[in-house]
């Protein structure tokens, strides 16, 4: 067993069905628990050896997912719930094995229309001096920033869909699009809002904990069936990242992780930009709900709650892309693998939270 690991091996869980696994991942700070399972061989310990692709973009992990050519991903957990609805790619039934993080996201404005924010004190003043539709990115149609995105702008009372023009742009080409004004602003992960700032090309004007404090952000995913053909092997996945998301909250973890994710083959940018935001230890000022990048907090952060899941089918339909109905709860219920989630955090001594109350962001009050 790896040395630094804290947690047990599952005893008499069932002889494993597959022990190599491929997992993908996209450049970003919170493919920490991906990097640190298989660099400190959490998976050794349960009887998995991990093998990481890094992909280029959100699709890309969605396409070798269905492929097969992935056996599971770190994933938007709203990538998961597109596809499993048709509507961001072919429709699969899909399944979310357990949250990775919490916040660690952010809105960055190009320097032009910040400054303009700064001075008209208001967004829809503000993009009126553009002269033009502005330009917003996200990663993905159906992701957790686009839904991110069009909340906050919703609230500043400008309409995502009418009023601006929403583009999917992969997370590490963001800071170059806005570099050749492509764009006014984007929502994506870090470490690239931290870069834009670095380059001076823009500046952060709000953290997704704002939009939603505490609110779930990448996933473990893997297709429904992958579940059913190896239940043995997705529960010793979902314990070796446990094992992973608590070591990464350990005083000290996170710089440490940083140097290791500022590696060429997994983000390849200065491990400084990478740990400025990625600290465990970010006391929120008073009335702020700017909060750090969440990956444990003793399981707190993990259990994949229905209810969560049931949340992006209702935005998907705010935002028309699906029709109303009224089994989000059901379909959630099939997506996030609730129970083998508990049998896995039990067997190495994680408490499966699942009773801390439920609070999305309220729908804001009109756009313009």
């Amino acid at each position: 067993m790896n040395p630094h690991s804290s947690l047990s091996p599952t005893p008499g869980a069932g002889r494993l069905e597959k022990t190599h696994l491929r997992l993908g991942f996209v450049a970003l700070s919170d493919a920490a628990p991906l990097v640190a399972a298989k660099l400190l061989e959490f998976g050794h310990a349960h009887g998995l050896t991990l093998e990481l692709q890094r992909q280029p973009s959100w699709a890309a992990v969605r396409d070798k997912l269905l492929a097969g050519d992935l056996d599971a991903a770190h994933a938007l957990y709203g990538l998961v719930y597109g596809v499993e609805m048709g509507i961001g790619g072919p429709q699969t039934d899909m399944a979310v094995l357990m949250v990775l993080n919490r916040n660690g996201q952010a809105i960055t404005l190009s320097n032009r229309l910040a400054d303009a924010l700064a001075e008209a004190g208001s967004l829809p003043q503000a993009l009126d001096t553009l002269g033009r539709k502005a330009v917003f990115a996200q990663t993905f149609p159906t992701g957790t920033h686009a839904m991110w995105l069009y909340q906050w702008l919703a609230t500043q009372r400008v309409h995502p869909l009418r009023d601006v023009e929403s583009v999917a742009i992969p997370p590490p080409q963001m800071v170059a699009a806005l570099a050749e004004d492509k764009l006014d602003g984007f929502c994506v992960g870090e470490p690239w809002n931290s870069l834009a700032e670095a380059r001076g090309l823009g500046r952060t004007v709000a953290y997704t904990s704002e939009v939603w404090p505490d609110h779930p952000e990448k996933v473990l995913a893997c297709r429904r069936d992958f579940v059913r053909r190896y239940p043995n092997t997705a529960r010793a996945l979902v314990q070796t990242m446990l094992e992973a998301c608590r070591w990464l909250d350990d005083a000290g973890h996170r710089h440490e992780i940083a140097d290791w994710l500022a590696r060429p083959e997994y983000i390849g940018i200065d491990a400084g930009l990478i740990a400025a935001r990625l600290g465990n230890d970010t006391v929120a000022a008073p009335g702020s709900n700017r909060l750090p990048v969440r990956f444990f907090d003793h399981g707190a952060v993990n259990y994949p709650r229905i209810d969560e899941g049931a949340w992006f089918l209702a935005q998907y339909a705010r935002w028309g892309m699906i029709d109303a109905r009224d089994d989000y709860l059901a379909i959630a219920a099939r997506v996030n693998q609730t129970q083998l989630y508990s049998d896995a955090a039990t067997a190495v001594g994680v408490t499966a939270h699942d009773s801390a109350s439920f609070s999305p962001p309220p729908p804001p009050g009109k756009s313009r």
